[in-house]
């Protein structure tokens, strides 16, 4: 369950070590659930971070510059 109460409709599965922490994904996202993480990478920028509650749009997917750093997966209704 998402914090507003209505079921999650995805998932985000980001791969810290390949972000180079240009934010794109986190002003894309409609629902506003990616955020810069306060820590650093092995690259020394701070990776996009997934907090819950993924509609599945897959928005973030499609505007991530680095191939392999997201992958939005959407759930069975």
């Amino acid at each position: 369950m998402s914090n507003n109460g209505k079921p999650d409709r995805g998932s985000v599965d980001l791969n810290s070590e390949e972000c180079k922490g240009c934010g794109l994904c986190v002003e894309a996202c409609p629902p506003k659930v990616l955020r810069l993480a306060e820590r650093l990478n092995h690259y020394g920028y701070h990776p996009a971070e997934y907090l819950g509650a993924c509609t599945g749009c897959g928005i973030c997917f499609f505007v991530c510059p680095e191939p392999g750093a997201i992958k939005v997966l959407r759930l069975a209704a």
